[in-house]
């Protein structure tokens, strides 16, 4: 549990189960994850991250119409922008050592760094794709996770609980369907 800030709960939380309960007997689907600096990286390429800022600064969520345009521009900008290669890479790469040369499902799930807070619960905010194979499905699936920390609930709930938009960081946490 104490890298939260590194891949958020959800993934945290799988990482313990793992870890806790394999030599138990209990079967705990593996995979891998992304980092929450993986995706600030993303966000810092060409300065999306400051435009996201910025348009969420100007933003009043109570202004429903806007919050809907604000919300799907961003997500917008999110499935536009292509990942580093680095991160790009290391995907496909931790995809081919899970498949084993087999044409695999996984799940591809949101993990935010603000999750379960004992002030605020932010699970359940994010996306999850379920039984995506194939490369290019999978990373099309994580811009998706990474843009739906955007979608129009999300956004509301963050500023609603005074919590600033840069400091929630995403992981996808890529995982064997059953």
């Amino acid at each position: 549990m104490r890298d939260v800030a590194k891949v958020g709960g959800k993934n945290a939380s799988l990482g313990e189960m793992i870890g806790a309960l394999t030599a138990l007997g209990v079967r705990v689907p593996g995979g891998f994850a992304t980092t929450a600096h993986a995706y600030r990286e993303f966000l810092g390429q060409g300065g999306l991250d400051v435009r996201i800022s910025t348009k969420l600064a100007a933003l009043d969520v109570d202004d429903v119409a806007a919050l809907a345009a604000t919300g799907a521009e961003i997500r917008g900008w999110i499935k536009a922008t292509a990942f580093p290669p680095a991160l790009e890479d290391a995907v496909r790469e931790a995809l081919r050592r899970m498949a084993k040369g087999q044409e695999i499902a996984v799940a591809v799930r949101s993990s935010a760094t603000a999750e379960d807070l004992p002030e605020a619960s932010f699970a359940g905010q994010q996306e999850t794709f379920l039984n995506v194979t194939g490369e290019a499905n999978v990373l099309a699936a994580m811009h998706d996770v990474f843009a739906s920390l955007f979608n129009d609930r999300a956004i509301a709930y963050r500023v609603h609980q005074g919590f600033d938009h840069s400091a929630v960081a995403l992981s996808a946490g890529l995982q064997h369907m059953v």
